[in-house]
């Protein structure tokens, strides 16, 4: 059986149960799918100037956590690899202090960086050649011989666009299949028009939180939103109906076969438990996903990342 990579979100809110995942991958392998492995984690350490495809805002990690959480992946096996997709990077941003440390704590040779920016992208093959850059579905590549031009590049992946996912005739066709990485639960309309749009919202979402931190209260940017009928689509159970949903019989019975192992699941800032439920549809074998739902729930408890809160004593 092929090893069949699925690369998870989370280097810091789903940190804990990734790791928790991990774990019980290791200490009950007949509980999950033959060939299931953890490719990396990925996400951004809050907050990223680099960072793209989600925003973090009101959070901000120290230099020891950072180190903890790359030592703690790398030790279990696992890259930890960066989201750094703000597609508004230009090379006055190049010398952001925080990603530039963040970027030289994982410098080791077994990490990577999902990129879209060309000027990121060759700051960084210049400045850390030993990262596996990556490239990202925020590129919107829709075209397939922009798609094959793409994956005859120097990327140790390609992130498809969600909009080919269960186009089997298309899928088919790619000739590069094992650098191919399908985005498995996008929780976007199929074919959004304003996907593009959104990322280039976040990006500025993102850069004016940072600059916001170095100018008085009174002097502060308002942080616009994002109005949007699907942004309270997160679950595995409201967008199993999208037609680019993936679901887990398909993958395992005709991706798999097809060539395709590597599967990214979505949720940087879903719900932890909407997140955990996701990965025991895609990787724990459906006569044991009860069994490993509680495993994770009882480990989040006994971690105290979950609390159960009892009943508050009262006087009669």
């Amino acid at each position: 059986m092929a090893e069949v990579k699925f690369h998870l979100p989370g280097l810091r809110y789903n940190f804990p149960l990734n790791m928790i995942f991990l774990s019980l991958m290791s200490k009950y392998p007949s509980y999950f799918m033959e060939g299931a492995t953890i490719g990396s984690f990925y996400g951004e350490f809050p907050c990223s100037m680099w960072n793209g495809g989600r925003v973090s805002i009101d959070d901000q990690c120290d230099a020891g956590f950072i180190r903890h959480v790359i030592h703690d992946a790398n030790a279990a096996g696992v890259p930890i690899r960066y989201t750094y997709t703000n597609p508004l990077i230009t090379e006055k941003e190049l010398d952001d202090r925080y990603c530039n440390f963040c970027m030289m704590a994982a410098d080791g040779g077994f990490n990577q960086v999902l990129v879209v920016s060309p000027v990121l992208e060759e700051y960084i093959r210049k400045n850390y050649p030993k990262y596996r850059v990556c490239s990202s579905t925020c590129k919107e590549i829709r075209d397939p011989a922009a798609l094959n031009a793409e994956l005859d590049k120097d990327y140790e992946l390609v992130v498809l666009d969600y909009n080919f996912n269960n186009k089997f005739d298309f899928l088919q066709g790619i000739e590069k299949k094992d650098k191919c990485e399908i985005l498995i639960n996008p929780c976007c309309e199929p074919n959004c028009r304003r996907r593009g749009e959104h990322y280039r919202f976040l990006a500025r979402q993102q850069m004016t939180e940072l600059e916001n931190r170095k100018l008085p209260p009174a002097k502060r940017k308002p942080i616009a939103k994002w109005e949007c009928k699907f942004e309270h689509l997160p679950t595995l159970y409201s967008i199993c109906n999208f037609s680019t949903f993936v679901d887990r019989e398909k993958l395992w019975n005709v991706y798999v076969p097809m060539g395709y192992t590597n599967f990214k699941i979505e949720g940087r800032i879903t719900d932890m438990l909407s997140v955990m439920d996701t990965y025991c549809y895609y990787m724990a074998k459906p006569e044991h996903r009860d069994a490993v739902r509680m495993l994770c729930l009882l480990n989040l408890e006994n971690s105290r990342i979950l609390t159960i809160n009892k009943p508050k004593r009262g006087i009669f």
